[in-house]
Formats: structure tokens, C-alpha cells, sequence
């Protein structure tokens, strides 16, 4: 059943479209950029520039992939706008879902082909991510500048039409009193998914943030930064000294510099292989040293070595107090592979006050960044095994409002081993 006008229009229109009331140009063109998808199965394999679609794409990596967001079942007419040699060309095969067809006829545009691909059968019940996969024989390598869609199922099919092909970023926001005396905060993450690209930020809080990172197949990163103060976005060069945060200390095998083009601050990492489903655990202090500077510091238990250790401390001006806007969020800092799937779990979370107490945080705010508004509908929240989870990428269906609540029960006790590193 369509529940609602819309839906009753194009159930309606649909069916005029077969006994021929309704003529085959009503649906409007719908053009997806070749910009837009992704290389398959090496998210590299090929060059995507935007406006210029994916570039010398090789049979090393048999397909290419977009991803739309439909909403009404239906034909789906496509038609693919390609560069390349004739034999080239006469092996491309589309598919969508368990249909694959080959090329029903092609035209001239330019220096371009138009392969068109013939009308598909688009049966969903409820809007759901559909995957257009383009696949390619042998041959001389192909330029593929856009994607052509029309029939009653492209009817409202959202698809990110930008070059920034990331995952949106997603948040946990803690709901914390501004006014707390924040001098610690403590949270637990376990990354249940792996792609190269992927941050996942545990502490995060108004001067820095903690996590850790899938830099690539064989580097992962544990990262703690602090910002300078200034509005300076770009160049750490053009900061003041008076502005910028000092390094205090940092651990064995620490490397500690600058960060720039995010605002400017102190960056600092340890390279180490953490593991995909193994819990990882990170505190962050705050030490005010004087009316205007607060030493930030940032630890993480080393499973391997079975102890803390410290990442860095720096030392920032224009503070004298303590953390606020506690918050974790999942960031996808490669847009060649924003189609995988990312997750990971945030949970055990705590902070404690300049009074010496320790409260649990058995609440978050779902939130995103504009591409989550704009681009991309595949982000989401929720609570499992008693911990949240963020998960974006992977055009997978679900997608939660900005600003949800939700809450975890509480397990009611601090961890016992951090007691010690709040005493340096």
C-alpha cells in the first residue's frame, strides 16, 4: 500500500504508463556523475576527477558501483555515457540487483558513446539503497563521464551527487553541564570495522581529541591532538607564540609535531597494530597551571604491554580551566573507499570532576556533519552489548534523525587503574 500522495501519483502514473494514458517522457532524466562511484574491487584502480567522471579504467577492476536511495518500485530505464574503443565499449554488462543486462543500443554524443542498458524492474516495498554496477569486459581501458536514469523507479531516487564521495562523519554527543569541572574523561571503543581511511575518536572535547586510526594495510595509529588558540584554520606558521599549545612530554616511540588545515595545534601518534574487535581504552586529563593554561594530557592502555601509557601532554593558552563538550565521533578521511562500512562501539564512559567524583555518561545525541544532511543517508546510531555504536558508509538502509537520544544502562562502577594516572 502508498501512504502517501506522492506515492499514490506514481502508483497511479505507473499504471496509466501501461495501458499507454500517460507518454514515456513524463519521468524526467535523472543524471548521476561518473564522479560519484566507486572502483571495484581496488577503490584506487582507477582515476575519478570531478566533472570528468572515472578515468582510464582498466579491466584489473572488473566494475564500477553507484548506490542511490530509491523510493518507488517500478522500471528503471539506464543509460551510461562512456569513452573508449568499440570493442571496449560492446563488452560493458550492467547490473541491478539479480538483472544484468547487456547494451539494447548505443548513439553518438560528442566524443562519447550512450550504451543504453534497456529497462530494469525495480521491486521494493520501502525505500532502500540499490546498487548500479557497471562491469566491464577485456579491452582497452574506458572513460565512464555519467550515469542516465529515468522511469517511474527513478522517481525521487536520492544519490550524492558531489566529488566528495566520504561517508558522512557521525557523533555521540555527551549531554554534560558546561559548568562541570571536567579533569578527566575516560572511554572505551572497540572498531568492529577495518577500512583504510577510517578515525575513530574516542575522547573528544572543545581543545582536542583521541582515537585511533586505519592509516593503511599495514600502519594503524593511536592519535592525540590539541588545538592552538586563534582562529588560524590553515597555517601553524602564522600562529603567535602566545597561541600556540607546547608540548610538555610524550611517550616512548611518540612522534609529536604540528597540525594544520583543521585549525593549527599539537599532533601526536603512536603507530601500533590495535585490533579490530579488541577493546581499546583512553583517558584524558586536565591540569589548569595557571589562571590561563590547562596541561591536556592524553593516555591509553597498551593491551600488548598490559599498562598506560602516556601518548603526549601539551600545554595550552587561553584555557585555565577544564574539558566541556565531551563527545566521540567516526570520521571516513578518504573519499575513495566512503562505500565500506564502519563501526565501532563507544562505551564504559565516565569523567570526573575537579571534587574528585566520577559520573557515568549513560546518554548520547546522535549527530553528523553536513555531508550526513545533504549527501548521504547512510548513518546511524544505537545501543548494543550496552555500548553505543556509530555506523556510517556502506549505503546500508536506516538512517537516524539529527539530535536523537539514547541511553546505555549503567555499569556503575569506574574503572580501579586509572586512579593513579590522575594523581601525576
Amino acid at each position: 500500500m502508498f501512504a502517501s500522495k506522492t506515492h499514490w501519483l506514481v502508483a497511479w502514473t505507473i499504471s496509466a504508463f501501461v495501458v499507454g494514458l500517460v507518454p514515456s517522457d513524463l519521468f524526467a532524466q535523472k543524471t548521476i556523475p561518473g564522479h560519484t562511484a566507486y572502483v571495484h574491487p581496488d577503490p584506487w584502480g582507477a582515476r575519478i576527477r570531478e566533472n570528468q567522471g572515472v578515468l582510464k579504467w582498466q579491466d584489473s577492476n572488473p566494475s564500477i558501483r553507484w548506490w542511490g536511495l530509491f523510493k518507488n518500485p517500478g522500471e528503471l530505464g539506464i543509460k551510461v555515457l562512456v569513452r573508449g574503443t568499440a570493442e571496449s565499449v560492446a563488452g560493458l554488462k550492467l547490473r541491478v540487483g539479480d538483472q544484468e543486462h547487456s547494451s539494447v543500443g548505443t548513439s553518438s554524443e560528442q566524443e562519447f558513446t550512450v550504451v543504453d542498458f534497456g529497462r530494469f524492474e525495480l521491486k521494493i516495498d520501502q525505500p532502500s539503497h540499490q546498487m548500479i554496477e557497471l562491469v566491464r569486459g577485456s579491452g582497452e581501458a574506458i572513460d565512464v563521464k555519467e550515469l542516465r536514469l529515468d522511469g517511474p523507479a527513478s522517481v525521487d531516487a536520492f544519490f550524492n551527487l558531489k566529488e566528495r564521495r566520504n561517508a558522512a562523519s557521525v557523533h555521540l554527543m555527551y549531554p554534560v553541564d558546561r559548568q562541570a569541572k571536567v579533569e578527566a574523561f575516560y572511554t572505551e571503543v572497540v572498531g568492529v570495522e577495518e577500512p583504510i581511511g577510517t578515525f575513530y575518536m574516542a575522547c573528544g572535547w572543545h581543545r582536542g581529541y583521541f582515537g585511533m586510526q586505519v592509516n593503511s594495510k599495514t600502519e594503524r595509529r593511536i592519535i592525540f591532538s590539541v588545538w592552538d588558540s586563534g582562529n588560524e584554520a590553515i597555517d601553524r606558521n602564522k600562529v603567535a607564540k602566545e597561541n600556540r599549545v607546547q608540548l610538555i612530554g610524550k611517550g616512548e616511540g611518540v612522534f609529536a609535531g604540528d597540525f594544520g588545515n583543521e585549525g593549527t595545534g599539537g599532533h601526536s601518534h603512536l603507530k601500533v597494530l590495535w585490533k579490530t574487535g579488541a577493546k581499546q581504552r583512553f583517558l584524558v586529563t586536565a591540569v589548569p597551571t595557571d589562571a590561563t593554561h590547562t596541561t591536556f594530557s592524553g593516555y591509553w592502555f597498551h593491551p600488548e604491554d598490559n599498562k598506560w601509557m602516556l601518548i603526549s601532554s601539551w600545554n595550552a593558552p587561553k584555557e585555565g580551566g577544564y574539558m566541556r563538550g565531551l563527545h566521540s565521533f567516526s570520521e571516513n578521511f578518504l573519499g575513495e573507499n566512503g562505500h565500506l562500512v564502519r563501526k565501532a562501539l563507544y562505551g564504559n564512559q565516565w569523567y570526573r570532576t575537579s571534587d574528585g567524583k566520577w559520573h557515568e555518561i549513560t546518554e548520547a545525541r546522535f549527530s553528523h556533519d553536513p555531508t550526513g544532511k545533504d549527501d548521504r543517508m547512510d548513518r546511524t546510531m544505537g545501543v548494543e552489548d550496552n555500548q553505543f555504536f556509530l555506523r556510517h558508509g556502506g549505503f546500508l538502509d536506516g538512517s537516524l534523525d539529527y539530535g536523537t537520544p539514547m541511553t546505555r544502562d549503567p555499569v556503575g562502577q569506574p574503572p580501579s587503574d586509572i586512579e593513579a594516572l590522575l594523581s601525576k
